[in-house]
């Protein structure tokens, strides 16, 4: 089964974020966006009503798709057998690919520019609490306060790799994994 050809909408987000690796935000004209995705100025007119109503559909999307996978990256680490550390070193490696891939993900992570002009959310609480909420299940012992600081610390850690890679992801993750079974190993409980 072949899949379904994307929307129109779709396609003027995906349109939008490519010219968005291309050059600022300033610099993205609504009437080249329509081109690219192959519809008219009037139908993304009707889809967003203007070029604000893009950029915040558009950081809708990328920061939920992010969340989204980290999310299904620690989910799916635990559910292989994975301990705490290993779950929270898959969503590590979700997050080093995304903010490469996405300026405005970057940007919600590190605090630093956006390519739109519009506020991006924070999205380290948003990480934090799905990172508690999948490790501190396995952990039943662990006071959820130790388990939040440990979160707190290995997304840190994660950033700091976001703004000055390590030698490979690899590395990065390996180390972020065994920062977060240290500091759970070492937490009263």
């Amino acid at each position: 089964m072949m899949p379904a050809a994307p929307t129109a909408r779709e396609s003027l987000l995906n349109a939008a974020c490519a010219a968005l690796g291309d050059r600022p935000w300033a610099a993205v004209r609504m009437v080249d966006v329509a081109a690219a995705a192959g519809v008219s100025r009037q139908t993304l007119y009707n889809e967003f009503a203007g070029k604000a109503g893009l950029a915040r559909a558009l950081v809708g999307r990328e920061t939920g798709a992010y969340l989204a996978g980290v999310e299904r990256s620690l989910t799916l680490a635990g559910r292989d057998g994975g301990d705490a550390g290993e779950c929270f070193a898959a969503a590590a490696g979700w997050t080093l690919r995304t903010a490469r891939r996405s300026p405005l993900v970057r940007a919600a992570l590190t605090g630093g520019r956006t390519p739109a002009p519009l506020p991006v959310p924070d999205l380290v609480p948003a990480v934090q609490s799905r990172a508690v909420r999948a490790i501190g299940a396995g952990l039943p012992g662990l006071p959820p306060a130790d388990v939040a600081w440990a979160c707190e610390a290995a997304i840190r850690l994660t950033l700091s790799y976001v703004i000055a890679p390590a030698p490979s992801d690899e590395t990065a993750c390996l180390g972020v994994g065994r920062l977060v079974r240290e500091l759970l190993r070492r937490a009263p409980g």
